[in-house]
């Protein structure tokens, strides 16, 4: 391919008179380009890190105090600073380089800095203070009170100007830990619509006692971690939750995001990558210069987002074996656990590309800058038109991130096979890539005339692929399939669902409306003539190796997804319902236990079929209670992510808890979570319903389980993703988004909302 003309840009030979050095321009140029491109964005990134360390402060801020100071002292022959200037321009030496009067005006420049960096303090504390208060939360839609708009505005006065996306992390509140008492208590109310009368009091009395006694001790450890760690719970959440977990990630961890459903930009794959990659890179550009606005709820309040920081050059690094102890209780407290790491790479210029069993490293810059739609296209024709075998091993090399992790077989293949020579600049080349890339070669898209197998099969296709043609390892993979079609797989212990939902909101709003497509379906722009290709990764896999990468046992993991099977559960049962804790710093997601024993009463009314008015004022109970419970899951009440780090607590002390195991080896049955569309002002709903993402989706939790997640797009569509397992007999996920379907169609004839336009 190209990169072999490449490879003699630089000459030598050696002579009997010496060494003949031949030097090829084009060459030297690039590399001055690639610094230069270097220097700048360490810059932009030295420059950044100022602004927002004094945020809400601003080098300007700093002249107008400092000038206006020193303006006052000598025009008003004043000295506010009470002598502070005198006493600090003594320390100054005077020499013939500096006068009486510079000294006191080095003095001055002291005091106004001294003068700026309190102001900064007090504001930037006082907007801790008003991000502490939760109160906004309690308006009724559509009402503010008085209270609120005056908090609101004091909130906007104390936020300082044109923020960028790291600002508010300084001034963000830390997550309160809850009082051991009121978890116990909101624990034993979470559960008693799923158990007997006996069950329930025998938890009660397990909660009791830990509340008296060991509960305490814990809890002294988590409050003294709250005051010193920027939030007590993420660190140990990431760790224990994502990367000590024992299962394959691919299904169990990974998830997926689809494409518009209803749109069809272009069927030619080549194009529809160069406008997706570029899109993409053009995001990463944003938020390396920290451009990107950080998202505040009613356009006031800001969000954590310490989560973006790992969206590029990341990856998910296998480690070796570690007795650490269990987070899930068993038996046993200690056993081995595989010791994942996430490896983050603060800049990286290449892409790696997979195609029909081979990988290929793609730069993303020339010329000192980000290829074009048009070049990024003309990259992966030359991919799809090489019509080279897979070397010994390659084709399914990826399969040993998709495997399970309870034995850590990639951890050991990585060790023994792929930690020198080719194997490991391959490996280095995929994993500091800023992101992977699968050229499908299926095809993938609904179809109206065949909408339930279409979607299955797409959704099938983006959580696992064949298995082993996707890095699932690497912060997320962008598939762009045969028939132009495309989606994305992310891995989840770096981020949460948001995080990657904002990144493919701004690529689907780029895509057809701001680059576009020409008249044949190909990116607009022209061909570069000297463009270097793609470069092919190369292997040396030997036997042992690829024994190891074909005896996964991640296939029977997928056979077991999305099928449809016999019966429903037809009973309660404990439900897990993500929300967020992005009000605080480095907050990512705490549990609603949405079966509540008001959503229990409403659902056994609705099944009764009591009256219009009983029913209606048993779903406003069963409203009210799951909004009070998103309340306190989003401000610092929840009660399953201190349980969590309670349990942490006492494994670290070396304390068994009768109450803490039962806690978390209860199963979620039911694991939902809501992908909100977050950049609405990006999408036409009312004109354009069809250019918006459709959500995406995750596996079961559990083998006996449901996932399901959804979408709200506007006001009039909901795009549910469900799934679950063929080895369960009492699951069935088509049957289960039939019966979500009509029960949604039973609240709808609840509220007879056709009778009264009818009136």
């Amino acid at each position: 391919m190209a990169e072999a003309h490449q490879a003699v840009a630089f000459q030598f030979t050696v002579t009997p008179d010496g060494i003949d050095l031949h030097l090829c321009h084009e060459a030297l140029r690039q590399v001055y380009l690639s610094g230069l491109h270097s220097w700048k964005k360490r810059f932009i990134r030295f420059k950044n890190g100022v602004m927002t360390g004094v945020y809400p402060g601003s080098p300007g801020g700093f002249m107008v105090v400092v000038v206006s100071y020193m303006s006052y002292n000598k025009f008003r022959q004043l000295d506010p600073s009470l002598g502070l200037i005198t006493k600090l321009s003594q320390h100054v030496p005077v020499s013939r380089y500096m006068s009486t009067d510079s000294q006191r005006i080095v003095g001055g420049v002291l005091v106004g800095t001294g003068l700026w960096v309190t102001i900064i303090m007090i504001m930037r504390n006082v907007l801790k203070s008003l991000l502490s208060w939760h109160g906004w939360m309690h308006a009724r839609h559509g009402s503010v009170p008085w209270t609120t708009r005056g908090w609101m505005l004091l909130v906007k006065v104390f936020s300082g100007r044109k923020p960028m996306l790291y600002s508010f992390q300084n001034s963000l509140p830390r997550l309160p830990v809850p009082s051991v008492r009121d978890t116990c208590s909101r624990y034993l109310e979470s559960v008693r619509p799923l158990m007997e009368d006996e069950q329930y009091e025998r938890m009660k009395g397990l909660a009791e006692d830990f509340e008296k006694n060991l509960g305490p001790r814990l809890q002294w450890y988590l409050k003294l971690k709250s005051w010193w760690a920027s939030n007590y719970v993420s660190d140990w959440w990431e760790e224990y939750i994502y990367l000590r977990g024992r299962g394959p990630i691919m299904v169990n961890s990974n998830y997926y995001a689809m494409d518009f459903l209803y749109v069809f930009p272009t069927s030619v794959q080549a194009a529809r990558a160069g406008n997706a990659i570029h899109a993409i890179m053009l995001y990463r550009r944003k938020l390396d210069r920290a451009q990107i606005k950080p998202l505040m709820l009613l356009h006031t309040i800001p969000m954590c987002s310490a989560q973006y920081e790992r969206m590029f050059n990341t990856t998910r690094v296998p480690g070796v074996e570690t007795g650490r102890f269990s987070i899930i209780p068993i038996s046993s407290s200690f056993f081995i656990l595989c010791e994942n790491t996430l490896q983050h790479m603060n800049e990286s210029k290449h892409i790696v590309v997979y195609h029909k069993g081979r990988f290929y490293k793609v730069w993303m810059f020339y010329d000192g800058r980000l290829l074009l739609p048009r070049e990024i296209e003309q990259q992966m024709e030359r991919i799809l038109a090489d019509e080279s075998e897979p070397q010994p091993g390659e084709e399914k090399l990826a399969a040993l991130t998709a495997g399970d992790r309870c034995v850590t077989p990639w951890a050991k293949a990585r060790e023994l096979h792929f930690s020198r020579g080719k194997n490991k600049q391959a490996l280095d080349a995929i994993e500091k890539a800023a992101f992977f890339v699968t050229l499908d070669d299926t095809e993938q898209r609904f179809d109206e005339a065949n909408p339930v197998k279409s979607l299955d099969s797409y959704a099938k296709s983006l959580l696992h692929g064949k298995c082993y043609d996707r890095w699932f390892d690497k912060s997320f993979n962008l598939i762009i399939f045969k028939n132009g079609t495309m989606g994305l797989n992310a891995e989840h212990s770096w981020a949460d669902a948001p995080i990657i939902g904002h990144l493919w909101e701004q690529v689907l709003c780029m895509d057809p409306v701001r680059l576009g497509y020409t008249e044949d379906g190909h990116c607009c722009g022209q061909l570069h003539p000297t463009l270097p290709g793609p470069q092919r990764l190369q292997w040396e896999i030997s036997t042992e190796a690829h024994v190891s990468i074909i005896n996964q046992n991640h296939l029977k993991n997928v056979a077991q997804v999305f099928p449809v099977c016999k019966t429903d559960k037809g009973k309660f049962c404990l439900t897990y319902e993500a929300s967020m804790t992005r009000l605080f710093r480095e907050g990512r997601t705490e549990t609603v236990r949405s079966c509540t024993m008001e959503t229990c009463a409403f659902v056994r009314a609705m099944i009764r079929d009591e009256t219009r008015e009983e029913r209606l004022r048993l779903l406003k109970e069963a409203a009210e209670k799951h909004q009070n419970m998103y309340r306190l899951a989003m401000t610092g009440g929840g009660i399953d992510r201190h349980l969590f780090c309670l349990y942490v607590v006492s494994k670290y002390l070396g304390e068994e808890s009768a109450f803490l195991k039962e806690v978390l080896s209860d199963p979620w049955r039911l694991s939902t979570s809501q992908t909100p569309l977050q950049q609405v002002e990006l999408f036409d709903l009312v004109r354009h319903p069809e250019y918006v993402s459709t959500g995406g989706g995750f596996g079961p939790v559990a083998d006996d389980g449901y996932g399901v997640s959804y979408i709200i797009v506007g006001e009039n569509l909901i795009n549910f993703h469900i799934s679950s397992k063929h080895s369960s007999p009492e699951t069935d996920s088509h049957r289960f988004g039939a019966n979500i379907r009509q029960s949604m169609l039973d609240i709808l004839d609840l509220f007879q909302l056709e009778k009264k336009a009818i009136k």
